[in-house]
């Protein structure tokens, strides 16, 4: 596999489909309910049978121009339903009803945070559609699944203004907050509810964009990464060899990390798209959609642009925090509970996404308060416990269950050693016991502070205040 190389640029758009929160599907009175008994979720209509008639779901369509309002899209006030054709083995009726050249929401944009700062995204279009069935696979055959036939999606599709990996990660994570703040999905990677398709060339700069191909149904941030790096190189060393880049759809697999050719990639015309003759256009009016307009609530950006401002965040701190309405309401209650809420955004962004990363959770279910989380920060920044000890009292409150932070504190002997006569004779000890180290942080090596400051944290359980030992060892250690 060829080494990165600077030479080639990448260039990526993304096709990203969004199963809405509804409760019955996109044509018909079916349930949505993940994970039921398989085909136990389906009716004639979703099946396609002859004679069977659709009718559109308002929600549906609802729901998609709140997600095209909240990514600044114009929304139309006349589309229509198409049917895009192709058989497949989990598409009963061999047609999908989508939208082809009049969909409901064009020419929107997403903002993110990159390295370089600030990088608009484009969105071409937002559209509705029904979901296909599912093939499940096991050592006695293949079966298909049909419960999700007719689940309501959105695919909202990007511009080719992507050009890394973290880009389109970052570009992801944005949407899925957006969309998670409007309440029309939840967006839900693992159970399927987001998925990706990364369509991905590469060309020198200066020259024309090379051939695309596609990479489908990647449903996890990490394996997108991967599934971009990869193909990157492939297509990089397949040019420096000579050959050609064919227009494909592609597998990623995720125990190789490799991607792998599916198919030719179809265009358009391959579908024979054809307006729906069963189902009326969608016009909306301008009451209806200021109504909706007015039922979007505040979304990420406007909330990463008030913390940046009332509590002095950058813009990549404010942009994790407002990653989903849940973690952007925990931080605004603990920083509205202590005096010191960029302290509070700085534990909430290191201990409680760790701690939350390693249970598997999201902030819904973060077990310590807010108003704990803001009395951890506040007793800290005051100085009756060092962060070490912040840290420590954290881990424990989140597995024993929250707990007032001060009295545990006082119940476990916790608070801060900021005496200076106690500290005093504990450096003097461990500087008469170290000379070596002594004479190393005289030389200036701070791995030799960091050693004789451990020793002494060691001594009290980590509750010495460091900044004092350090003060300390400094003076100690020139008269040495």
């Amino acid at each position: 596999m060829a080494p990165f190389t600077s030479e080639y640029e990448m260039v990526i758009g993304l096709e990203v489909h969004v199963e809405l929160k509804t409760k019955t599907k996109i044509f018909c009175s079916c349930p949505t309910t993940f994970g039921a008994e398989p085909n136990t979720q389906c009716c004639p209509v979703c099946m396609g049978m002859p004679g069977t008639l659709p009718v559109l779901n308002r929600k549906v369509v609802e729901y998609a121009i709140k997600a095209g309002m909240a990514t600044n899209c114009t929304i139309a006030r006349y589309s229509k339903q198409d049917r895009k054709n192709y058989f497949y083995p989990d598409l009963p009726k061999a047609y999908q009803i989508s939208q082809y050249d009049l969909p409901l929401c064009e020419h929107g944009h997403l903002d993110i945070e990159t390295a370089a700062g600030s990088k608009r995204i484009g969105i071409t279009r937002i559209h509705i559609e029904e979901d296909a069935g599912k093939l499940v696979h096991d050592d006695s055959g293949t079966f298909v699944d049909c419960n999700r036939c007719g689940v309501p999606l959105i695919e909202i599709v990007s511009e080719p203004d992507i050009r890394s990996a973290e880009e389109a990660v970052a570009y992801l994570q944005k949407l899925r907050a957006t969309i998670l703040y409007t309440g029309v999905s939840d967006c839900r990677m693992q159970e399927g509810s987001l998925r990706c398709d990364v369509n991905l060339s590469v060309h020198k700069p200066g020259e024309p964009f090379g051939t695309r191909t596609e990479m489908k149904n990647l449903n996890s941030f990490q394996f997108i990464q991967k599934a971009i790096e990869y193909e990157y190189k492939r297509q990089v060393q397949a040019i420096e060899n000579g050959e050609e880049i064919v227009q494909e759809t592609r597998r990623f697999d995720e125990k190789t990390g490799k991607t792998f050719s599916m198919r030719r990639k179809e265009d358009a015309n391959d579908y024979r798209y054809f307006p729906d003759p069963d189902l009326a256009p969608i016009e909306m009016s301008e009451q209806k959609l200021s109504e909706l307009q007015a039922a979007i609530p505040e979304l990420p950006d406007a909330r990463k642009a008030k913390y940046m401002e009332q509590y002095g965040l950058t813009a990549y701190d404010a942009e994790m925090i407002t990653g989903t309405p849940e973690m952007a309401d925990y931080f605004e209650a603990a920083a509205a509970a202590t005096a010191y809420p960029k302290q509070a955004a700085n534990l909430i962004l290191t201990e409680v996404f760790r701690l939350l990363a390693a249970e598997g959770e999201d902030a819904a279910q973060i077990p310590v308060s807010a108003a704990h989380l803001a009395a951890l920060v506040t007793m800290t920044a005051d100085g009756k416990i060092n962060s070490s000890t912040e840290k420590k009292v954290l881990s424990d409150l989140w597995k024993s269950g929250d707990a007032d932070p001060e009295s545990y504190v006082r119940e476990h002997d916790l608070e801060q050693i900021s005496d200076r006569a106690v500290l005093e004779s504990m450096v003097d000890a461990v500087i008469e016991q170290n000379p070596k180290s002594v004479a190393d942080f005289k030389k200036g090596k701070t791995n030799a502070l960091k050693s004789l400051v451990g020793q002494i944290m060691g001594k009290t359980g980590g509750r010495a205040n460091p900044v004092i030992v350090q003060e300390l060892i400094d003076e100690k250690a020139k008269l040495f």
